[in-house]
């Protein structure tokens, strides 16, 4: 389904819509507030791009050396080509080690292999333990930001879901109640747990290390009391050197929540005494991605949301209704990209408004990627008839002056006069919760004429 067509049922809610644009946009506020803090903020951004495309450019020879530093340390690398493989390797480990109880982190990874219901099909029960993620989790949807997943639920909402599965008070709506009551249940959940997997927010080639981020502490407890520990990772987390990392913590939080940095920024160098680490890299279509020359840049992505909070189009049509793992504009990036045929929309969910360049840490030039993508769906009939069929029109109009000339002066003078019903109706999806401007009695280029200095 297009996302317009899936836009139209959250938009329908006019109340919700407005809520979500300012949560997403106070987000955005304290984003701006902790850049314009730090004066070398514009040099982080550079240095970022930096690493990150020599992490590219290198990345076969990084990743060998990650996994020589990684098993020197203890820990066990897999390489996983797809996410079938990924989900395979998972569910081995555990059924050799007879295990059906696992706590999870935050992890994009696994949501994009929908790994979940695929552990659930074969009796493995699955926890997710961050707050938000555990939210959606039992209300059977996948979550609708990468940071904040819960995003478009409101407390009320919450406390029914909790009452319903928690046992808390009927009606209650109070955050501090209901994150304890939530705190509760996930307590149990950790002490009986076999297995904690998290993903990976950076892994270290220099020393075989990975580093998990979060802020409520559940991806140190879900791994330090089970004795298996198995972290799934994309392999463009990777980045050179231990000394790169700080230019990454530096901006991830403050991109991401506002934050100087994660609450908890967990290093993992080799197993726990008596436990095991199993590290999965991720390939899963990356590699194909590495050899676009005008789309690698995507894989620069440490999945902060800062583009998502400043979007105009995901701020007020929601992460769901764009039907992908990482929505928003690096999602319409990504999407594309992996799926071309089953997410052709999403390059034009996009006002080119250019926000997302600007905010993005690592200066992924978000929207000059997707105006790209949408010669590239055009070029390869990917988009609908309807659509090209406008798109030749409005291209053979540009491409004239006089015809640009004679359309304007035609409208002008017709528009004022035509029945509503011509105008908005279901043939013109642009007349949907939109009114035309008055139009105005003289062009531009009529004005100027007038007004410009003699």
């Amino acid at each position: 389904m297009e996302h317009a067509t899936n836009a139209n049922t959250f938009v329908a809610n006019t109340e919700r819509a407005h809520w979500h644009d300012q949560s997403l946009w106070f987000v955005r506020t304290k984003r701006d507030r902790m850049a314009q803090s730090l004066a070398e903020w514009e040099q982080l951004r550079a240095q970022a791009s930096a690493i990150k495309g020599y992490t590219l450019a290198h990345l076969g020879e990084l990743l060998e050396q990650f996994e020589r530093e990684a098993t020197a340390r203890g820990a066990v690398v897999h390489w996983a080509e797809t996410t079938e493989d990924h989900n395979r390797i998972v569910l081995e480990l555990l059924q050799a080690r007879g295990m059906t109880r696992v706590v999870k982190s935050k992890s994009m990874l696994t949501e994009e292999c929908h790994l979940n219901p695929f552990l659930e099909r074969h009796g493995v029960e699955v926890i997710d333990t961050d707050l938000g993620e555990r939210i959606v989790q039992l209300r059977k949807e996948p979550p609708s930001h990468i940071v904040l997943p819960a995003i478009h639920i409101k407390k009320e909402e919450v406390g029914e879901l909790f009452h319903e599965h928690l046992g808390t008070e009927q009606g209650a709506t109070d955050p501090q109640y209901l994150t304890e009551a939530a705190r509760q249940h996930l307590r149990e959940k950790f002490l009986a747990a076999e297995a904690g997997l998290t993903g990976v927010n950076f892994a270290i080639a220099e020393t075989g290390g990975i580093v998990v981020c979060t802020n409520e502490g559940n991806a140190d407890l879900g791994v330090s009391l089970p004795k298996l520990h198995i972290a799934c990772m994309g392999i463009e987390k990777l980045i050179p050197r231990l000394e790169d990392l700080g230019t990454f913590t530096r901006l991830l939080a403050r991109s991401a929540t506002g934050q100087p940095i994660t609450t908890y920024t967990s290093h993992f160098h080799g197993p726990r005494d008596g436990g095991e680490l199993h590290i999965i890299l991720v390939d899963a279509g990356r590699s194909k991605i590495v050899g676009t020359k005008e789309f690698r840049e995507a894989l620069h992505c440490i999945r902060c949301g800062a583009c998502m909070n400043t979007c105009p189009v995901y701020r007020r049509s929601g992460g769901h209704s764009y039907e992908s793992t990482v929505p928003g504009p690096i999602g319409s990036v990504l999407g594309p990209l992996r799926e071309p045929d089953k997410y052709h929309s999403l390059p034009f969910a996009c006002s080119l408004c250019g926000s997302c360049t600007d905010v993005c840490p690592v200066k992924i030039p978000l929207h000059h990627q997707l105006l790209r993508f949408r010669r590239t769906l055009a070029e390869t009939r990917k988009i609908p008839w309807t659509k090209r069929a406008g798109m030749k029109v409005m291209g053979w109009m540009f491409r004239r002056p006089w015809a640009y000339r004679w359309s304007g002066w035609l409208a002008r003078r017709v528009m004022p006069w035509l029945p509503r019903f011509l105008v908005y109706n279901r043939l013109n999806p642009w007349g949907k919760q939109r009114e035309m401007p008055e139009m105005p009695k003289r062009s531009f280029r009529e004005l100027y004429q007038i007004e410009r200095p003699k």
